[in-house]
Order: C-alpha cells, then structure tokens, then sequence
C-alpha cells in the first residue's frame, strides 16, 4: 500500500506538468511576450486605484493541493504517517502566496513579471529542499533507495513550478493569480504602464 500513495502523487503532478509544460518561461521567451500586457494591466490598476492592498490570506498549497493531501491523509493512515495531514512543504506554498499576494512590490510590468519567475523559481527550489530533507526517511518508509524519493521530489517541484507558471498568471481572475492581493485587472483595460 505504501507504494501506491507515492504513484498517486506522481499521476497528480506528472497530469499538472502536462498541462504547464505549453508555456515557455525564460525570461526572454515566448512566456514574457505573452504575460507582458498582463503585468502591465496589473500595474495599471495598482497605480490607479485607490483600493490598497487586501490581508493577506492564504489556502496553502493552491489548486485543491493541500485539501486532497487532507482527504488523502484521514483515508491512508499509512500514508498520514510517513506525511503528516498536510504537505510537507506547504510552507515553501504559503511563502510563495505572500510574494504572489502584493506582487512582490513590485512597480512596473518588467519588475513584476521578473519577481513572478523568482517566486516559481523559490517555490521550485523549497519544495526540492523538503526532499533533500526528507528522502533518508522517506527511503526507508518505502523500502526504496534515495534516488528513487529524490526523483519523486524532482518530479513533484517541476511539476509544482509548471502549474504555478501556467496557471498563476496576473488579471487572470483566478484566487492564485499573481498579485490576488490587489482588486481584479485586466488587460482589456489597459493603459500605458509599463
């Protein structure tokens, strides 16, 4: 049974890095040119309006991750122990919703778009430190070798920073867009920020 609740995480995330791996993110690439007039818009409505910065909130992990880890924690006691009721880098996930909550403060579109993939980048490199952390245990828990959990993690951070490039994109209306802090934008109403 162990073995199981790690293939069920794997399909989880191998089925959220399809999804992502359409959207190029170097910072010169097809990525920026098409989040750019999203950015900009964001800035636009954080200059223009005279609504702050709302609390900051946070649901953990996005995207339902950390409520089915839950679900999947009270049915699985096996799997609750080797990880807990909650992911065991959600706190890698809350720090990453504060950068993406003001948008990193960031001022103009570029800075924005720049500290976006740093706070991926970061995200991707938490998760990746909780294996590091993790894997000895983890190894003997499921009676495999290191390298086996160490590629399960290699699996899950790039799978993680592909659905947060894919999906977390400014003015997107979405809960976990960059900067969710600020009132909805977007990029029908844009201006000349940059």
């Amino acid at each position: 049974m162990p073995r199981l609740d790690v293939c069920v995480l794997a399909m989880f995330f191998s089925c959220q890095a399809a999804l992502g791996q359409t959207v190029q993110d170097e910072s010169g690439g097809i990525g920026r040119a098409l989040e750019m007039p999203a950015h900009r818009a964001l800035i636009d409505r954080i200059a223009g309006d005279g609504v702050g910065l709302a609390p900051f909130e946070t649901d953990g992990c996005s995207g339902g991750l950390s409520e089915v880890w839950r679900l999947v924690s009270a049915q699985l006691p096996d799997f609750a122990a080797a990880h807990d009721d909650a992911p065991p880098w959600e706190a890698c996930c809350v720090t990453h919703d504060r950068a993406y909550h003001g948008s990193a403060g960031a001022q103009d579109a570029a800075t924005s778009f720049d500290a976006r993939l740093q706070a991926d980048a970061d995200l991707r490199s938490c998760v990746m430190q909780t294996g590091e952390s993790r894997k000895a245990r983890l190894a003997e828990h499921y009676d495999v070798d290191v390298a086996t959990v160490e590629q399960a993690y290699e699996i899950i951070a790039e799978s993680m920073y592909l659905a947060v490039r894919f999906g977390g994109g400014p003015c997107s209306g979405l809960p976990w867009r960059w900067g969710y802090g600020w009132p909805h934008c977007s990029i029908l109403q844009l201006g000349g920020a940059e």
